[in-house]
């Protein structure tokens, strides 16, 4: 996307996630110009220390014209609606496009970061999964391209008293063996599968590479650069657009 002088926009995008915040700078092609930064996620973690740590992990990113952000939790219209790894009273319903648009000076877009890894994988074709393994679990369902209404897979019991999360979570994959945590994985990959019907599923985020279990032809293990590469689609006005819309329906019902 070009600005009305002809120059080619170029993106902030930044990652955060429950162990660690990245950022790089896209061309309009969604390709990374800049060396990507990464710092540990700060803990405790109120809206206030993220937005001071990701000024500081920015600063040396300059050359951006708009901003993307991926937020690991349920997003609505530019405000966090829960931050399940951050946790405090202060994160329901904060205004962290806003936020960082007025700290950094240009403007910003917000989503669930497997929504954003997600529209950085998608091929458009069918119905298609991300289902993102890091701190915690993170999904994203879109339908011939278009993304659907957001399920907080995360949060959902899956077996006895145990989240997703709980289940092959980071914290999950350290105190099992790798065997014991890769058979979890694919009894989470058949639940969503028996909940949607997909077509294709990526995996995706940085316990990704982890998964060593032979896999269906269907499931395919995704870069994790797209957590960062896919924001340069939420300045797509047609994807835009489809996400304001969803969001209104969502808010009638």
């Amino acid at each position: 996307m070009n600005d009305p002088a002809g120059r080619r926009l170029q993106t902030l995008a930044i990652d955060i996630g429950g162990t660690g915040l990245k950022a790089s700078v896209l061309d309009a092609s969604g390709k990374m110009v800049e060396e990507h930064v990464r710092m540990p996620t700060p803990y405790p973690c109120s809206p206030a220390i993220l937005v001071e740590a990701l000024t500081k992990l920015t600063a040396p990113l300059t050359s951006y014209d708009r901003i993307s952000i991926g937020f690991p939790g349920v997003v609505r219209d530019g405000r966090i609606i829960t931050a399940p790894h951050f946790k405090g009273k202060t994160w329901a319903n904060y205004p962290l496009a806003d936020t960082l648009a007025r700290r950094l000076g240009k403007p910003a877009r917000l989503l669930n970061d497997a929504e954003v890894q997600g529209l950085g994988i998608i091929k458009g074709q069918g119905l298609e999964v991300v289902l993102t393994l890091g701190t915690g679990v993170g999904s994203a369902i879109f339908s011939n391209g278009a993304l659907t209404p957001h399920l907080e897979l995360a949060q959902h019991p899956i077996h006895k008293d145990e989240t997703y999360n709980e289940y092959v979570g980071n914290a999950a994959r350290q105190a099992l063996s790798s065997r014991k945590w890769n058979k979890r994985v694919l009894k989470v990959i058949g639940h969503i599968y028996s909940l949607v019907h997909y077509d294709v599923l990526y995996l995706g985020g940085g316990n990704a590479a982890r998964v060593t279990v032979a896999l269906p032809d269907n499931i395919h293990i995704a870069s994790n650069d797209a957590g960062i590469t896919g924001g340069i689609r939420l300045w797509d006005e047609a994807i835009w657009s489809d996400v304001l819309g969803r969001r209104a329906e969502t808010s009638v019902h």
